[in-house]
């Protein structure tokens, strides 16, 4: 089977076309787009929808399945966002392996149950980053220099060699959580390996140059606030920063960790997340920083054309914020300015 692939600015729109599968982007849920970033996904990643409900495939694409293969078909066109992560990659891998069977065996579930932890960064704080399946990918990943669209095939061919070791050893009885053996005696991702480790000496080179915050942010479930420890860093070099930051009870004010990051890229692209095990989330920054975005660029004669992401989805539940995707015209003081004011209106 012949695999066209293509890859589209985050959230983009997408219906269902013969031929094409579009995964985590689309902002839908229908046989032949699946992605979770809408307000009516179910609270379940892209991977996990697929191993969920694996008719979303198979009842788009049924002359792709392995049992009609002899045919003369066209190639499959499969969509996905620029940048591919960790789910983008399980979601075309899960969905490859499910035309070739046909069905969701235990170890497709086991891959989408760990995708859903790492999308959701719900990776628990005790696990041994270089022994994680995600921080060796990050690893692969790290440091290549390319254009965007030899990133985008380099990624997505590491990607699904990556999710088929995983799918290979979990078949043999391996833990993919976290399993150092699971990565031994294979000379990249040994080099891998020492590279997770050798990160964390780049965090505590962001963690010297970041700008520490204590402010309240809403509970996620109703009702009141919680006092959370915040890191803000521009132009991180960790590509781990937000795990080992999580994690940092010693360097955080309150013992518990930075619950929320801030990082700055470039000046055009800021990112703003909390940590899931904190029960607290950001609904309502968001619209406050498209106030603040469209203003400043209808000064300037500037339509604001893609709003910032607010993370209104059932999966993330407003605990990230992404900036516009052509970049933002509002700069460092001017977020912090935002968070700042939405932390002190709290009721």
């Amino acid at each position: 089977m012949e695999i066209i692939s293509e890859f589209v600015p985050y959230g983009e729109r997408f219906d269902p076309q013969p031929a094409t599968i579009v995964l985590d982007v689309g902002m839908k849920t229908v046989p032949g787009v699946i992605d979770h970033h809408h307000p009516e996904a179910e609270p379940e990643c892209t991977a996990s929808l697929i191993a969920k409900h694996p008719g979303l495939i198979l009842d788009h694409l049924p002359q792709y399945r392995a049992a009609d293969l002899e045919k003369s078909l066209s190639p499959l066109r499969v969509v996905t966002h620029r940048l591919p992560d960790f789910d983008a990659l399980a979601s075309i891998f899960l969905t490859l392996k499910l035309l070739e069977s046909g069905r969701v065996d235990s170890s497709m579930e086991k891959l989408s149950r760990y995708t859903r932890l790492v999308d959701s960064a719900s990776l628990p704080k005790e696990i041994d980053l270089s022994s994680t399946p995600y921080a060796i990918l990050r690893a692969l990943f790290s440091g290549v220099r390319q254009d965007e669209a030899e990133m985008n095939l380099s990624r997505l061919a590491e990607g699904l060699k990556f999710m088929s070791f995983l799918y290979a050893r979990s078949r043999e009885g391996y833990e993919i959580e976290e399993n150092r053996l699971l990565f031994s005696g294979i000379d990249r991702f040994e080099r891998a390996r020492r590279k997770v480790e050798n990160d964390y000496f780049q965090y505590l080179d962001d963690l010297s140059r970041a700008e520490k915050l204590l402010l309240d942010l809403p509970f996620s479930g109703g009702t009141g606030k919680r006092r959370v420890d915040g890191l803000v860093v521009r132009n991180p070099r960790s590509f781990l920063l937000k795990e080992w930051s999580r994690r940092d009870s010693a360097q955080s004010s309150l013992g518990k960790g930075f619950t929320l990051s801030v990082t700055g890229f470039g000046g055009q692209r800021f990112i703003l997340g909390v940590d899931p095990a904190m029960g607290v989330n950001l609904r309502g920054l968001g619209g406050l920083l498209n106030r603040r975005e469209k203003e400043k660029r209808a000064a300037a004669g500037r339509p604001l054309v893609h709003p910032w992401y607010e993370g209104n989805c059932p999966f993330f539940d407003y605990r990230i914020v992404d900036s516009p995707r052509d970049g933002t015209a509002l700069d460092h003081e001017d977020i912090l300015a935002c968070l700042k004011e939405f932390s002190r209106s709290l009721p």
